[in-house]
């Protein structure tokens, strides 16, 4: 593993080897805790970000190496002034490894192309793929297996961490029933969906896609959400959002046809009241903060297994 650009360029066991070591890692902190001693790792954030960018430079330090912040609104690549080519090559001459959270994922594919270091993605439009290795360390955790696993998603499908778990349980041969509107603007996007058709074909994953939600959920060991009103959604389509997803709820009546004790997920931030009801998200089959915090321990493994720790 060069980069860690789309988890489409991963197979099975890249993906169980990272969410593998993740847990030995999570297990034996002082076996890793200077694996990373005189690295640097920069991260560049044009989106903004809490979970991503405490857990990485948490990761990056506990390892021992330099995590170092690099906000991008007045930087000579935003401005204009410099191209995406002469970034790459000049913080390869700096840094040890690059994790970028862009708005597009074709500047993300250019700087991996360009830089002589590995290139993480944070998150941009096509994917969050540190977000969904986060995510299944947790139900590994949780449920004991990654096997024959039902995954329900309710609601705004159109988005990064949905086609990011398209693609893992693609790869992974899991079943993911989607429940969206029939709307474009919350329908998953059709160069995704016919992305993921090739890797199920492969790899045999099933994704599903309804607009019925308590269909979606039957059988279903985990129901994941995700915000309403992702990064970049102008405010004044707020109203017209919340009532055409207000179906796409999760809720105790979403909840009651589901199995006993069926996980709830959500990648975060959260707004209670909206894509999930309080009794929900801080409920006793709620794993949202535990998967908050998984994103560390498997950022740690990507980081040492790209940097040959």
């Amino acid at each position: 593993m060069e980069n860690l650009i789309s988890l489409s360029n991963l197979k099975p066991k890249e993906i169980k080897y990272l969410i593998e070591r993740a847990e030995r890692i999570k297990v034996d902190y002082p076996k890793y805790a200077r694996r990373l001693f005189e690295k640097t790792l920069l991260m560049m954030f044009e989106a903004p970000s809490l979970r991503t960018r405490i857990s990485f430079e948490v990761a990056m330090t506990q390892l021992h190496g330099q995590p170092i912040n690099y906000y991008m609104e007045n930087s000579p690549w935003k401005l204009g002034k410099e191209s995406i080519e002469d970034v790459a090559k000049t913080i390869s001459q700096y840094c040890n490894v690059v994790a970028a959270r862009l708005y597009s994922h074709t500047n993300l594919k250019k700087l991996a192309r360009h830089s002589t270091i590995p290139v993480i993605n944070m998150m941009t439009n096509n994917g969050h793929p540190c977000q969904i290795l986060g995510d299944f360390l947790t139900i590994k955790e949780e449920l004991g297996t990654l096997e024959n696993l039902k995954i329900a998603y309710l609601g705004d499908a159109k988005n990064n961490v949905t086609y990011s778990l398209m693609r893992i349980c693609a790869i992974t041969n899991n079943e993911l029933v989607i429940a969206c509107p029939k709307d474009k603007e919350y329908y998953p996007e059709q160069r995704v969906i016919n992305e993921v058709k090739k890797l199920s074909k492969k790899y045999k994953g099933k994704i599903k896609i309804t607009d019925n939600p308590l269909e979606a959920v039957k059988g279903a060991d985990i129901i994941y959400t995700d915000s309403w009103m992702s990064y970049r959604i102008p405010k004044e389509e707020k109203e017209k959002r919340i009532n055409d997803l207000k179906p796409y709820q999760v809720n105790k009546k979403i909840f009651s046809k589901a199995k006993k004790n069926t996980k709830f997920m959500h990648c975060l931030p959260a707004t209670r009241g909206h894509e999930v009801t309080a009794d929900i998200i801080d409920g006793k089959n709620s794993i949202v903060f535990p998967q908050a915090k998984n994103r560390m321990y498997i950022q740690k493994a990507i980081l040492l297994t790209l940097l040959g720790r």
